[in-house]
């Protein structure tokens, strides 16, 4: 594993910000991310993190910026920094709710967007005859937004919903 891209703390997970974004966090900027944030000094490191070359890094930097309203280092920080119009507009856009929401496998391992995993049981697909049978490896899955137990991925070149219970992420 490596390290937080906020806080350079180990150990980090990957964590979703957008469908198409995501990056690895320690424990507490991902509950953070998720709307249990503490102000306090520990959040200075989102002076450098503002201004890293990776967008999603940006955008949760962003992100809890605004969510340290109280704290007036936060407020100028955010006004002096720049991020390309469309970071920001992905970063307002998503928001905390879209970091709330975490798919995970059925052995509790986080999905993100662009994984691979493998079916652990034959699942019949509604509306075909087709089975996709377990043991099936399903590339390049990517997230239902709204529903954190549903993925969609393609099984013999057919574009499926998939339930997270039923899969198990691929090493």
């Amino acid at each position: 594993m490596t390290a937080c891209v906020l806080c350079a703390t180990d150990p980090a997970t990957p964590v979703a910000l957008s469908p198409d974004d995501s990056a690895l966090f320690c424990a507490t900027c991902a509950a953070a991310l998720a709307g249990d944030i503490t102000p306090g000094p520990r959040w200075r490191c989102l002076g450098d993190a503002i201004w890293a070359a990776e967008p999603a890094t940006q955008m949760a930097a962003w992100r809890l910026l605004k969510a340290l309203p109280g704290e007036a280092w936060a407020a100028d920080l955010l006004d002096s920094a720049y991020l390309e119009p469309e970071v920001l507009a992905r970063a307002e856009a998503a928001g905390a709710v879209e970091a709330a929401v975490i798919h995970r496998d059925s052995n509790g391992a986080v999905l993100v967007a662009g994984d691979s995993v493998v079916l652990i049981k034959d699942l019949p697909v509604k509306g075909s005859s087709m089975v996709a049978k377990r043991g099936t490896a399903v590339r390049g899955i990517r997230l239902v937004r709204d529903n954190p137990d549903q993925i969609e991925g393609r099984v013999n070149d057919q574009q499926i919903v998939i339930l997270c219970q039923f899969v198990r992420k691929s090493a």
